[in-house]
């Protein structure tokens, strides 16, 4: 009985875990925002979040994009600048609706992977107010959050791995046209050499004549 009432108990929190764990994709031309509603005060919202180049060569002295955190009650809980990914951590200052705000300072519209979980772990006063509550209980919940961490770890790496090929394939096809570019314009020089040459020559033969 006991046994079956901890599969119960576990197959709650594992689809509760499933439940709670958001990957989405932002396009941001200007300001994009994502809402999120976290349940009770003190838990713990983290996330990663990972640029995806478009049409922007992102180098050293791109500023990259902004990234802010916002509280139900207007505070800024977390405030990211200039980068083009990174990953967030932290407790909930209050229960109720976070806004998670993207600032993109180029015209051209960026993709952002982006992926947010909150995550709850039963405290004693929760044990104390809940008497279907118990140490298993705990135990499985922070298990259920160790877990989610080596799944965030495995997006952020696959988002990031991503944009590593996007930029790999960028650069390529930016050198192929480069080549492509220098071999017609010494072609071109080239051509413009010989018309000049042969003129010059059709000049002095026709001055010889005379």
């Amino acid at each position: 009985m006991r046994s079956a009432k901890m599969w119960t108990v576990l197959m709650c929190l594992m689809l509760s875990f499933f439940a709670r764990i958001e990957s989405l994709s932002v396009t941001v031309n200007d300001v994009e925002c994502v809402y999120e509603y976290v349940l009770y005060e003190g838990d713990t919202v983290s996330g990663n979040f990972v640029v995806v180049d478009h049409d922007i060569f992102w180098s050293s002295d791109h500023p990259g994009i902004d990234f802010t955190v916002t509280s139900p009650g207007g505070n800024t809980v977390q405030n990211i600048k200039g980068t083009s990914g990174d990953k967030f951590n932290f407790k909930a200052p209050a229960h109720g609706m976070y806004k998670f705000c993207f600032h993109n300072p180029y015209s051209t519209p960026e993709t952002v992977s982006f992926y947010i979980h909150v995550g709850h772990i039963p405290s004693e006063h929760d044990l104390a107010k809940d008497e279907h509550l118990d140490p298993i209980n705990v135990k499985i919940a922070e298990l259920r959050e160790a877990l989610e961490s080596v799944t965030a770890e495995q997006k952020y790496l696959k988002a990031r791995d991503a944009r590593h090929r996007h930029t790999n394939e960028s650069t390529r096809k930016r050198v192929v046209l480069y080549t492509v570019g220098e071999y017609l314009l010494l072609a071109a020089v080239s051509a413009l050499q010989v018309i000049y040459i042969r003129r010059l020559f059709s000049k002095s033969v026709a001055y010889n004549r005379v």
